[in-house]
């Protein structure tokens, strides 16, 4: 534990002395802080309407995240990310209604350097009345950000939350300074939070699967036991973002064995009964191309077969140093089909249809049976990306690729993303509370 002030705390609370700031959690205190924490996290948005419950069955998506460039839509060039880029993909997230969050996109360029975070909060809060997962870089601005977020929204945070702070661990085994005292911060606030490590397997941890959970899990037990040490019954979620290190490209990424490492971390999760907070393999791909589609499609078909959780992070590209405004969009569409096979269908009588099929015979047609016009609407599934397009359509409109497509439609939803009622109102007092600091 890096932190003085959290480390002095948990000597104090455990009663025992760090050795070389190394503590060991008794098995006790780390199976009370399990009985402690809260089974489920009551999400709302920024109006104050309850939007979702983080630990049910449900499965929840967000954009983002902390991407230090921009990638064009139109021309794929990657440029620093702004303000800007912040608002626009702030508003196509929340257009998009597939996306129950937006994460703190990327790092804003354009402003010094000490008000990036501030500024990233503003734009965040003034473009969306969606939930918040926030992501802050500098430890020392956390509280800044948090009283500016709560002197705009007129209301303790605590209350009816749609703020969620996102804190990470060091691999192997380190609670960081900033992330133990962004931990204290958040739980003696009363704010849910997520506690999540990212892994490269075969360098911060082993490139077994076996060994890369069991060390992810204990960070995570011993983030969650401190949460509990500092405020019994303070929210929290629990997740891991596995991937593997390269040694020859010095990169990392998804393989199969991280997706499973993910699903392995979700059934842990409801095994202690506590949310989940997982990966949604974002990051891979020179932007929303066939690497990236492979990867979104394993991560969040396998995804939709958990009992739930959230995948807060979707969009990234080019090492997650990228934020692509194509991927946010596409990856919206595999969603929307990954969560229509989650659903499964219906066995029953009803749906059987049994006497339709008597009553057609062998060589009918089941066109205009009652079934049919009840449900052709709503009965399959229609793109609002990539029309059913026969072989003559697609030559008769000029053979267009599934690609141009993509773009068309990315750069109309940024065009027409709206901004919130109050958006000018909020952009004014924020920068107003950022040039009294």
């Amino acid at each position: 534990v890096d932190s003085p002030r959290v480390l002095r705390f948990l000597e104090g609370k455990l009663g025992t002395k760090a050795e070389a700031d190394v503590l060991r959690l008794p098995a006790e205190v780390v199976e009370e802080a399990l009985r402690t924490a809260p089974r489920t996290i009551d999400v709302y948005d920024r109006s104050g309407n309850h939007v979702f419950k983080l630990g049910n069955d449900s499965l929840r998506f967000g954009i983002g995240v902390t991407a230090l460039f921009y990638q064009d839509p139109l021309t794929d060039d990657v440029t620093p990310f702004t303000r800007a880029h912040m608002r626009d993909m702030v508003r196509l997230g929340s257009r998009l209604p597939h996306y129950d969050v937006i994460s703190t996109v990327g790092i804003v360029q354009d402003v010094l350097v000490e008000h990036t975070d501030l500024y990233a909060g503003l734009e965040m809060i003034a473009n969306t009345t969606k939930a918040l997962v926030l992501l802050v870089s500098d430890e020392y601005k956390f509280p800044a950000v948090l009283d500016m977020l709560e002197t705009l929204h007129g209301r303790d945070l605590a209350e009816r939350p749609f703020v969620i702070p996102y804190f990470n661990p060091v691999s192997p085994l380190v609670v960081n300074e900033g992330t133990a005292d962004k931990v204290m911060v958040a739980a003696e606030r009363g704010l849910p939070f997520i506690y999540s490590n990212y892994s490269m397997a075969g360098a911060s941890t082993p490139l077994t699967p076996a060994g890369t959970l069991a060390l992810l899990l204990a960070e995570l037990l011993a983030g969650l036991t401190i949460s509990q040490l500092i405020r019994p019954g303070a929210p929290i979620s629990l997740g891991m973002l596995p991937v593997y290190f390269d040694m020859k490209t010095m990169m990392n990424f998804y393989d199969p064995q991280s997706i499973l490492i993910n699903l392995a971390c979700a059934e842990m999760m409801a095994h202690y009964g506590l949310p989940h907070t997982g990966t949604s393999g974002s990051g891979t791909g020179w932007g929303m191309d066939l690497i990236a589609a492979d990867t979104y499609w394993l991560n969040t078909l396998t995804f939709s077969m958990t009992k739930g959780g959230l995948a807060p992070f979707i969009g990234d590209t080019l090492g997650s140093k990228a934020i692509s405004p194509l991927t946010i969009v596409h990856a919206h569409e595999i969603i929307d089909q990954a969560r229509r096979f989650a659903a499964g269908f219906q066995l029953d009588d009803a749906h059987a249809v049994l006497a339709e099929i008597d009553e057609v015979q062998p060589g009918g047609h089941f066109l205009t049976v009652p079934s049919t016009l009840a449900r052709y609407k709503d009965g399959y599934y229609t793109s609002p990306l990539f029309p059913h397009w026969t072989m003559e359509t697609w030559l008769l409109e000029g053979r267009p690729s599934a690609d141009r497509m993509l773009r068309e439609r990315t750069m109309e939803l940024l065009r027409d993303a709206p901004a919130p009622a109050d958006h000018d109102d909020l952009i004014g007092r924020g920068e107003a509370f950022i040039a009294a600091l």
